[in-house]
């Protein structure tokens, strides 16, 4: 997967709004998806400076305010838009987010070995075909009852 290229589109004379007042980035994801809702939690506690806007795609403004990305493409991988609009999509919006997040190179490190975003980008694109097996079903039940995995409400 590439970044997408910038495309400005105008409604009524106004122009579609990239990233949030405030805020360069806008990580958009899936709001059904339990294992996402919970790195989405820890997304926004490691975001201490206020980099992000996390919204789920589900989010009714989300097509409008970014009309360059196919609506189908939310469903399948996590979206990135940065400044001016460029967008990353999937494992290269992880690779992206680590630039951003503070102390993200810790883990960032790994994708300058080679090969390493390939495989990376593989594994993501199953998780993300898989991601409903995963947080929820049957084997949740068998999860032990006093255990804190800090997605309490």
């Amino acid at each position: 997967m590439n970044t997408i290229p910038v495309v400005h589109f105008r409604f009524g004379d106004v122009q579609a709004m990239a990233a949030a007042a405030g805020r360069p980035y806008t990580v958009v994801y899936d709001g059904q998806c339990k294992v996402c809702g919970r790195l989405v939690k820890l997304l926004n506690k490691w975001d201490t400076g206020d980099e992000l806007e996390v919204i789920p795609f589900q989010n009714t403004t989300v097509l409008s305010r970014f009309p360059w990305i196919p609506a189908t493409a939310y469903a399948e991988a996590v979206q990135l838009i940065g400044p001016g609009g460029k967008t990353w999509q999937g494992g290269e919006a992880i690779e992206q987010l680590l630039k951003i997040l503070p102390y993200g190179l810790t883990f960032g490190w790994a994708f300058k070995v080679p090969g390493f975003g390939n495989v990376f980008g593989r594994f993501y694109r199953w998780f993300a075909r898989n991601r409903y097996k995963f947080g929820c079903g049957e084997h949740c039940q068998m999860r032990p009852q006093k255990l804190d995995f800090g997605d309490a409400e």
